[in-house]
Parts: C-alpha cells; structure tokens; sequence
C-alpha cells in the first residue's frame, strides 16, 4: 500500500505568494494562508517523498508555540479554523483543515534567526576551525551535543531554495537590517528560546537549537513563519542525552543521518527515501508533538 503525503497544493482560485521548501503562501484578500505540506527538505534539498502527517503536525506544534510565546512578541497568526478564512478559501477547506493557517501580510526580514543552546551541526563544525560561532567567541574544549554556557544568536543569510544558509556575523547581520531591528529580533529570540527550552525540558525534550523568521507588520516587528517545530530545531530526549556523541532525535536529524550513511553529496537530485525512513520520521514527529502538547493527531 502506498504512503500518503501532501507533497504538492494548486489553489486554482487562490494566487500563490510562494512555494517554500515546505510551505505553500497563498494570498487571501488581506491576509496570507499558509499550507505546511508533508514535503521534508534536508540538507537544503527537497525529498521527493512526503512524511505522513508532517505538515499537520507543524501547524499544531507552531501554533502551540505562538499562543505561548505572544507575551514576547506579537506573532502572525490570525486563525487555524479553515471557517474563518475568506470565502475564496472555501473550495479548499478539506484539505487546508489542520494543515494551514491565516496569518497577517507581513513584511520578511531577510536573515534567518537561530538561537543555540547547545553545539551541534554547523556551529561545531565553525568552532572547531576557529573556536567561535559567527564570531562568538566560545570557551576552549567543547564537545559535540554539549551545553553552552548561555543560549547564543547566531544569524545567518536566507538563501533561495537550492542554496545553503551562510553563517553571519553580528555585525554584519545589523548591515543588512539595521542595528535597532537587529536588537529586536536578537532579544525577541533569546527570550523565546529561554522560555520554550524551559518548558521543552519539564516535557522530556532538550531544545538544542532553533530557526526563526521575523517580519514588519504595521511598521512593527513581529515573530513570522513557523516556531519551535521539528524541522526549524534540534529535539532530543532528555532522557538519553550525554555529551560528547550525537543525539538521537525527534526531528528530521533521523533523515540527515540515513543520508549520511549513504553519503548523499547534498545535492539535487534527491535520493529515494526507504518506507522505513519514512514511517520513522512520521513516528518522531508525531511522538514531539504528544511530548510537547499532550495532542495527538
């Protein structure tokens, strides 16, 4: 029996803003509607299967973390309820139901927003060339997966689909937005981190790392995208966590390391995922959504 994903959406009476590498930005009158699609990217490539019920359990988790984190900063969202969307939107209601949200027209603030807790990935790979983070310096002698002794806001460029994110320094991130919008985001993204990695913890989850997206709304700044889900963080259970080795997950690290294994050169054309890969990430998914929220699907 096949696996089924959304992978694809053509609102036919909706223009279409954007494709993402996960989600479709369609425009509704004066709003935008957001469809988190079961497409999974890795490595900035796009898979050519879909995770069962990905996208629905983005949307869930996103607006989790928007309802609890909006005594920070306002947020974009206006409504999950495919009933409060405008008419246009009707045709689609089946399929947009727990996949998609209305959220206000937002301008993007162009730099990808990432907070780290803990170091991993990209920024072990900076520190151990040159002991910093985007130019943080760092205490000497960190291993991999291990605590650092404050979250640090490290920003990188938004690279178009197809393209790698480039780790940014400081300095460089305020030439590009402005050094005010800069201390917003950087704040705003701190704050959140510190708070959500609280709650995470008392759930069984350490919140290793997270991406965040910002935007002007009215001449403000405010939180945009998606927030604190598995595919914009590092999730590992508390449980079995130990410095020093990589970490097992809940997040799409499950689908890095498979295509590892099979030293997968990061480049389009993606590999086929086997079933197995597939069902597991699901899994994952599903089971941070339950940690997290106590929902399921």
């Amino acid at each position: 029996m096949p696996i089924s994903a959304l992978t694809t959406t053509n609102y036919k009476d909706l223009k279409l803003f954007k494709r993402g590498k996960v989600r479709d930005v369609y425009e509704a009158g004066d709003h935008y509607v957001i469809v988190s699609t079961d497409r999974l990217s890795a490595f900035d490539v796009i898979m050519n299967e879909g995770i069962p019920e990905k996208g629905k359990i983005l949307n869930r988790i996103s607006k989790f973390w928007f309802d609890y984190t909006k005594d920070i900063i306002p947020n974009h969202l206006v409504s999950l309820n495919v009933e409060d969307y405008p008419a246009e939107c009707k045709p689609y209601r089946a399929e947009l139901k727990d996949r998609s949200m209305l959220v206000k027209k937002a301008e993007l603030i162009p730099i990808e927003c990432i907070v780290r807790g803990y170091i991993t990935g990209s920024g072990l790979i900076d520190y151990n060339k040159t002991g910093k983070i985007c130019g943080i310096e760092l205490p000497k002698g960190l291993v991999e997966s291990e605590k650092l002794p404050e979250p640090i806001f490290t920003p990188s460029t938004k690279a178009e689909i197809g393209l790698h994110d480039e780790n940014i320094t400081e300095e460089q991130a305020a030439s590009i937005v402005g050094k005010e919008t800069y201390d917003t985001i950087k704040n705003s993204a701190l704050t959140i981190y510190k708070k959500a990695s609280e709650f995470a913890l008392g759930k069984g989850i350490i919140i290793a790392d997270t991406k965040m997206e910002f935007g002007y709304y009215n001449g403000k700044v405010i939180l945009i995208d998606e927030l604190l889900t598995p595919d914009s963080s590092r999730f590992w259970p508390s449980d079995e966590y130990q410095k020093g080795k990589t970490q097992n997950s809940f997040d799409k690290q499950y689908v890095r390391d498979y295509l590892l294994s099979i030293n997968f050169n990061k480049k389009p054309p993606a590999p086929t995922l086997p079933d197995e890969v597939i069902l597991n990430t699901s899994k994952k998914y599903q089971e941070a959504l339950f940690k997290l929220t106590g929902e399921t699907l």
